[in-house]
């Protein structure tokens, strides 16, 4: 399956940094930002969630939810959000069963070596469970303030 824009985003149920089983469906009749990153406390996905986090206000007063999804496990997700004090809830998709639902589960190359993993995607979701707008290959700085733009357009 493809996503696509203007379709319903394929609801999911994932752990968060608790443990705590949240589905997509719980967030509706909010906006919601669905962020893929690779890997918590890495350069690259810090600069990305702090941006996030610098910007969070913006997004409680406009009433979006913000959910980051990352292979990585619900006590990992623990640490990154104490140590960078970040205030919206980080997802586990330590099976990548959600990561390649949305299609964002892919062939990467760091340093010549070709892997699979997560490729940085995110999508802004409307309150009606629709794909409104689809940022692949996701530039961690600045991204915020692209969604930021999207969500006002």
């Amino acid at each position: 399956m493809t996503i696509d824009v203007n379709m319903p985003a394929p609801d999911f149920t994932l752990p968060d940094e608790t443990g705590t089983p949240r589905s997509l469906h719980e967030f509706r009749g909010k906006p919601v930002v669905l962020y893929f990153y690779p890997k918590d406390d890495t350069p690259g996905c810090t600069k990305e969630a702090c941006s996030f986090r610098d910007d969070y206000q913006v997004y409680v007063e406009a009433g979006v939810v913000i959910l980051g999804v990352s292979p990585d496990s619900p006590a990992s997700h623990a640490r990154f959000k104490q140590k960078y004090n970040l205030p919206f809830t980080l997802l586990s998709d330590e099976d990548h069963q959600v990561s390649r639902l949305y299609g964002v589960w892919g062939k990467k190359k760091f340093m010549g070596r070709e892997y699979e993993g997560v490729l940085r995607t995110t999508f802004l979701i409307d309150e009606n469970g629709l794909i409104k707008k689809i940022f692949p290959n996701v530039k961690p700085e600045g991204h915020s303030a692209e969604v930021l733009a999207a969500l006002r357009a």
